[in-house]
């Protein structure tokens, strides 16, 4: 594991007390501490998307089969769930993601540009509410509201982990 997300045991801690059981991710950097303590632990089920969109289904899945679960996406990803998100609304059940920005503080490469400007006023505009982190030390209070928020007042909640919080890409000293 590695040692550079220290908010990501705070978060895997919240989401832990909160209940969660499945956790749904297309392979992500921002979340790579997260997603290896959730896969270390036999008390939940992570499940490995080939697409964002798949997450809504099994999310809600987990949901109807009694169990909570969360969504680990990059900002990119939220592009490919917007039809998507609307059986969250349509059906109203509860719905946690966490999404890690790209296309903000730092960013190289410019096709993550678009919809890191664009991801929070998508989801808005698809009904979710969206509580935006910018430091560390708000994150893992921020993920335990966002949780109540959902689960027990069944409202979809997207927490949008800032670049500043998982680090800017240095992909070599060649890159602008």
């Amino acid at each position: 594991m590695t040692d550079t997300q220290p908010w990501a045991d705070e978060i895997f801690d919240v989401l832990k007390q909160a209940d969660v059981r499945q956790v749904a991710y297309v392979p992500d950097a921002g979340h790579i501490r997260l997603i290896e303590r959730s896969q270390n632990d036999p008390t939940l089920k992570t499940i490995a998307l080939t697409t964002e969109e798949e997450g809504i289904g099994i999310i809600a899945g987990a949901w109807l089969g009694g169990e909570r679960g969360v969504l680990l996406m990059q900002s990119s990803g939220v592009g490919n769930c917007i039809n998507m998100l609307a059986m969250i609304q349509e059906c109203r059940f509860p719905f946690l993601t966490l999404v890690t920005m790209r296309g903000q503080w730092g960013e190289f490469n410019p096709w993550q540009v678009p919809m890191g400007q664009g991801t929070k006023p998508v989801l808005e505009n698809m009904g979710i509410i969206v509580q935006p982190v910018d430091t560390a030390d708000t994150l893992a209070e921020t993920v335990d509201a966002a949780a109540h928020l959902a689960f027990d007042a069944y409202c979809a909640v997207a927490v949008l982990i800032s670049q500043r919080i998982i680090g800017f890409k240095n992909w070599g000293d060649d890159q602008p």
